[in-house]
């Protein structure tokens, strides 16, 4: 496989294990439900990078469908580098203007995005997918990442979209002959991932096909109507299937051309290829400054990698088109997927949220009558709060939440999924994975933490072990007691902060 080289990987392609958990906060009056929660609609404002990071104890490996437009490092778009690697060649990019004079665009870009597709994988499912828009500016260098980070046997294909075409002269020379097209490329997580055809509607009607097909199977070159396939063809079906199709009146040699063909029955359908220009990329229609995504071609994502209760995914989430898709396909069909956009830009607000918001209650004077009606739904908004620092336990400065702290020694202890709704505080009871029950002993407290242990009695009051031969994970600054003990209450205990890398997984 080729390997793609380009200056900084080195220092980017383990970054997102670095990168730290942060605390998503909040925003009720930025929701539109009447309990925030995180396993609603998300709409997310931050940094992606530390955003996806802090989706992980919650959704990795729940994700069907990651859906992307990234910056297609044009020249002209003003983004900037701004992950804070710890390198003083990756010190020098911070903040700065990416433009077309940049000769290190191309690797700033990658270093952007390699840490992001790290994380993105690890939130997928194993039968999930993604997609990314990209233009030819860095289509062949992200085909490249992608084969390294997804792997190349799951390049599933890139599909072909019509973008808003430029007022060119007829006679004025462009340096790229594609500029009316941009790419949506295809990787699953791994070969449980299985697509939908996608398929276009139009109006019914019988239709006759050409029979002959690439010649790669000579079994299927015999003679029908007097006439064998054409050099280098062969026939589509075999030589009982065809003479079935003859007597049925669905096999004929045609009066005007003398082509072999066979007539494909009445359907509202059509099955597409990964020519999707009927599809145009932009739409104007919310006025997002660079344009914004096409619904349609969102929708048209979503039900390829479609099913009850699917979660679709976009760290990019500009204008939200992405949630307004998903709503959108919710009411046409009642189905109930479920969005979780990020957005760093300060408009996460004013136009990713506010869409969501208008097309839930409805969008006065629009064509369609759903929107115009509203499409219903809910979602909670947060923001990116403080960085979790487990050494800070030490000193009592910058303490995390006991439900920020939980979520996070659960998903690093089991590497399952973390139900805030099990927690329970009062019990110090936390969840329960494959192999553990999950406690925790913590207040955001110095004192507390300072004079706190698992001793006989708090370890007796977490009850019987149960009798499924699950052990019990306890969390805690210290402990009074030893081995004997803890392995006859089958308990393993992990010691605040240092020991939680110990039982990962």
């Amino acid at each position: 496989m080729a390997t793609l080289d380009f200056k900084g990987k080195a220092l980017v392609q383990n970054y997102h294990l670095t990168v730290k958990y942060h605390e998503l906060v909040s925003k009720k009056d930025k929701s539109l439900t009447d309990k925030v929660r995180l396993d609603d609609n998300l709409i997310i404002h931050g940094d992606n990078l530390k955003a996806l990071k802090a989706l992980l104890p919650t959704y990795a490996g729940k994700v069907k469908c990651i859906y992307i437009d990234p910056p297609y490092n044009t020249g002209n778009e003003g983004w900037a580098y701004n992950d804070n690697v710890n390198s003083p060649m990756m010190q020098e990019w911070l903040g700065k203007t990416v433009d077309r004079d940049d000769l290190t665009r191309n690797d700033k870009w990658l270093c952007m995005m390699m840490p992001r597709l790290r994380l993105l994988r690890e939130l997928l499912r194993n039968d999930g997918g993604i997609f990314i828009s990209i233009d030819y500016n860095e289509e062949a260098n992200l085909r490249l990442l992608l084969n390294e980070v997804f792997g190349e046997e799951n390049y599933r294909n890139t599909f072909v979209v019509a973008r808003v075409k430029k007022n060119i002269h007829e006679k004025e020379k462009v340096k790229a002959v594609n500029f009316g097209y941009n790419a949506v490329l295809s990787y699953g997580k791994s070969d449980d991932c299985l697509i939908d055809p996608p398929t276009r509607k139009h109006e019914k009607a019988e239709r006759w096909h050409a029979f002959d097909a690439p010649g790669i199977r000579s079994t299927m070159e015999y003679e029908i109507f007097g006439q064998r396939p054409p050099k280098g063809r062969h026939w589509m079906f075999s030589e009982d299937k065809a003479k079935e199709m003859i007597e049925a009146g669905e096999l004929r040699k045609s009066s005007n051309s003398g082509a072999i063909q066979y007539l494909i029955a009445a359907s509202d359908f059509t099955l597409l290829d990964t020519n999707w220009t009927d599809i145009q990329e932009y739409d104007s229609e919310w006025n997002f400054p660079n344009g914004e995504k096409n619904i349609e071609l969102v929708k048209r994502i979503v039900k390829m990698l479609d099913e009850p209760g699917v979660i679709i995914l976009d760290s990019f989430s500009g204008s939200g088109t992405t949630a307004h898709a998903v709503l959108a396909l919710n009411k046409e069909d009642g189905g109930n997927r479920k969005f979780i956009l990020v957005e760093c830009e300060d408009y996460a607000d004013e136009i990713t949220a506010e869409r969501a918001r208008r097309v839930i209650k409805g969008v006065r004077g629009a064509s369609d009558e759903n929107l115009r009606k509203g499409l219903g739904g809910t979602f909670s908004y947060f923001e990116l709060g403080k960085a979790i620092e487990l050494e800070s336990i030490l000193d009592g400065k910058n303490l995390p939440s006991y439900h920020e702290l939980a979520r996070y020694v659960f998903y690093t202890a089991t590497g399952e999924e973390f139900d805030e709704r099990k927690v329970n505080e009062k019990r110090q009871f936390v969840g329960e994975s494959k192999n553990h029950e999950v406690f925790l002993f913590y207040k955001p407290d110095i004192d507390y933490l300072k004079k706190t242990a698992l001793t006989l009695e708090r370890a007796e009051e977490l009850g019987k072990p149960k009798a499924n031969g699950k052990r019990r994970l306890v969390f805690a600054p210290t402990k009074y007691l030893d081995q004997e003990q803890l392995d006859a209450l089958r308990i393993d205990f992990a010691q605040l902060p240092f020991e939680i890398y110990k039982l990962a997984r």
